[in-house]
């Protein structure tokens, strides 16, 4: 049932707060008494009677007609819209009720503070005097403060400059305005407050778009990125062509296109199961499957390398992206240099011979082919981490090979530590090598760190290993082959990660027969094995070696040149000493120079001056010997081109080069090399590396 009547509002000041706290609190009653639904109709809207803050909102004044609503199931319906409208025409409200409807209110407000405080918008409110009055949790999280600090301050206090301020100076709504306050970017709109046609201040109510903004910005780095990525395929050599999961082309480059003699436009959209479904692109898009490498020739005379590759997401294959490269020129020049195979060898290995050296063996000076044999060798053992033992007479240079190799390999950026086993006394070689502990002997104040310790990373060089004693070479071969040493009177196993080169001029094959020195350590150590040739088995270096060193002691002498007959001088001496001799040499001679610019023969040492050890009287004795081995001490006579034959092959075992040998036997270097060519000898003579 439903009933319906008007009433004329009495109270002086219309419904305002506290008589719809009073018109809530009867309604109660009523509905609890009669059990019915009250409505209350105004200005074309129509609100429960029951709801304090819909009442309130209707702005009924004083004298405005309203129209009371009630339904109920029985006639007590007209007893509840007689009590109500009686209720509501009444002018004023009883003042014993006054203190249960502060309660009612404050409830009421309660609930509105809570939905301020539960909306994820923030919001703030200023007065008239830009004091704030309002703010819920979500503004005190970007303010970053709590309600104490924030009510009843001034809006500049908190957010200095807001337009806040400039709303409520103006009275102008702002919509729709970007503000960064502290790291948050907000989105707010900003509007005065009217009360009874009266200005109260300013609500302001902001949305957080920080994570939108972050989400644009990298929406932006993405589109950037893509216009970046759409350059690099344009403008790549390599073909590039991207197919969809269905075998569709969705993609290919302008190199694809020139490559394969079509367009982009022909290309797109065809199937590669129908055009080439034997394909390598149609065999990756049913395995899943990577292919690098393959070979293809195409209709069109032009030959490709294809890299194919699945293109997985979310562990689903999603298509296939291949690579290809134009190679039709590049198996052109592949063939013709398989025709000029012989010759290019050739080529290379006389390329080797007069090459310069890795600039790492650049201190080792020479030209001949046994100088050129070893830095061969020493470049070969630079690439791997291979032990290396190199052996040679005093003086030879074995240091700078060892340091070339450390350098040249991929340990140059660590330490290069320098062991003269020779020269340490034997009661202290083990502590240099292996360090030792605080306190491990008498006079051991701190710690010390071996050679080993201080070689970590890098390369230790133990020169004139021959002279360890049995017991330092067990340790160095724990360290070799558990790459770990111990300090003396220590506990603790250090790991190093070191590459050893030794070095001597010791017969250490000799030495593990007399069991001076450990077989396993030498087979640890002599995993590479350089031999450094003699001074006087390379005496063609010796010019260059010459220049060499009175360029690096010259000083401020100015010295333009050297005579020819100090250089046959030089040549003619067998260099016991080897190349640090010859260095010497050369300091005395600068030494007592004076202020002369060219060097004669009499600056030379007399043991060198006077020396009968020419080449001349070499060679002669060298053919003297090999007639007298085959002839004398044979009953067999051989045709003259075999003696000739067993010579020439001897000079050039000896002395390493054509030309060498050619000076050696008073012939040509044209001579020589033919002679060699019709007897076969060059074939079974390795001249770079034996």
């Amino acid at each position: 049932m439903r009933v319906e009547k008007s009433v004329c509002i009495n109270y002086d000041k219309g419904i305002h707060t506290r008589v719809a706290a009073a018109i809530v609190k009867k309604i109660s009653d009523i509905k609890k008494k009669y059990n019915v639904d009250v409505y209350i109709s105004a200005f074309g809207k129509k609100v429960p009677l029951s709801s304090m803050i819909l009442i309130v909102g209707l702005k009924i004044k004083k004298g405005d007609i309203v129209s009371i609503e009630v339904m109920g199931e029985n006639e007590e319906i007209y007893k509840a819209i007689d009590e109500i409208c009686e209720f509501l025409s009444q002018n004023e409200i009883d003042e014993i009720e006054k203190d249960e409807l502060d309660n009612i209110i404050n409830q009421d407000a309660l609930t509105l503070e809570q939905i301020i405080n539960s909306m994820a918008n923030a919001v703030i409110a200023i007065d008239v005097n830009g004091k704030i009055t309002l703010v819920n949790k979500a503004m005190l999280n970007i303010l970053k403060c709590n309600i104490v600090d924030v009510l009843n301050k001034d809006i500049d206090e908190v957010i200095p400059n807001s337009i806040l301020n400039i709303v409520r100076i103006s009275k102008r709504p702002r919509l729709g305005i970007k503000v960064k306050i502290n790291d948050a970017t907000l989105l707010g709109n900003f509007t005065p407050i009217i009360i009874d046609n009266q200005y109260k201040g300013v609500l302001a109510i902001f949305e957080d778009i920080s994570r939108i903004e972050k989400i644009t910005d990298e929406l932006l780095q993405v589109r950037q990125l893509k216009e970046e990525l759409q350059v690099v395929l344009d403008t790549v050599q390599d073909g590039i062509c991207i197919i969809d999961s269905e075998g569709n082309i969705r993609y290919v480059n302008d190199a694809y296109a020139n490559i394969v003699g079509e367009s982009k436009e022909t290309i797109i959209n065809k199937n590669i199961l129908d055009i080439s479904p034997n394909g390598v692109r149609a065999r990756v898009l049913k395995t899943g499957e990577r292919v690098n490498g393959e070979i293809i020739k195409k209709k069109n005379g032009v030959t490709i390398i294809a890299n194919v590759n699945p293109i997985i997401v979310d562990n689903q294959l999603c298509g296939v992206i291949s690579v290809i490269k134009d190679v039709t020129e590049i198996n052109m020049l592949y063939e013709k240099l398989n025709m000029y195979d012989d010759k290019t060898k050739y080529l290379q290995d006389e390329l080797m011979r007069i090459r310069k050296p890795n600039g790492a063996f650049s201190n080792f000076k020479g030209y001949s082919g046994k100088t050129i044999e070893v830095i061969t060798a020493a470049e070969k053992a630079a690439k791997t981490n291979f032990n290396v033992l190199i052996l040679g007479e005093s003086g030879t240079g074995k240091e700078i090979i060892a340091e070339g190799i450390h350098y040249a390999s991929n340990r140059a950026n660590g330490p290069f530590v320098r062991v003269n086993c020779a020269a340490i006394p034997e009661n202290l070689i083990e502590s240099e090598l292996f360090g030792y502990e605080k306190g491990a002997f008498t006079g051991a104040f701190k710690r010390k760190h071996g050679k080993f310790e201080l070689a970590n990373g890098g390369t230790i060089f133990l020169d004139e290993i021959g002279d360890l004693n049995i017991n330092v070479q067990a340790k160095i071969l724990r360290a070799i082959q558990n790459r770990e040493i111990q300090r003396i009177g220590g506990e603790d196993i250090v790991k190093v990660d070191v590459r050893i080169i030794a070095a001597t001029h010791k017969d250490l094959k000799t030495m593990v027969k007399e069991g001076k020195f450990r077989e396993d350590l030498y087979y640890r150590l002599d995993v590479i094995s350089i031999n450094i040739p003699p001074l006087r088995e390379r005496k063609e270096d010796i010019p260059c070696l010459l220049e060499h060193f009175i360029n690096l002691h010259k000083g401020n002498k100015n010295i333009k040149g050297v005579d020819k007959k100090v250089i046959d001088a030089l040549i003619r001496y067998d260099w016991p000493g080897n190349v640090r001799e010859l260095e010497n040499v050369v300091e005395r001679i600068l030494a007592f120079i004076d202020e002369k610019d060219f060097i004669t023969l009499d600056m030379l040492p007399i043991y060198i001056n006077k020396t009968d050890n020419n080449i001349n009287k070499e060679s002669n004795r060298l053919i003297k010997n090999v007639i007298i081995n085959e002839i004398f001490e044979k009953d067999e006579i051989l045709p003259w081109k075999e003696y000739e034959k067993i010579i020439i092959e001897k000079a050039l075992k000896k002395y390493g080069s054509y030309n060498a040998a050619a000076k050696a036997l008073g012939l040509t270097h044209r001579t020589v090399a033919l002679k060699a060519k019709e007897y076969g000898i060059e074939k079974s003579i390795k001249w770079i590396s034996r």
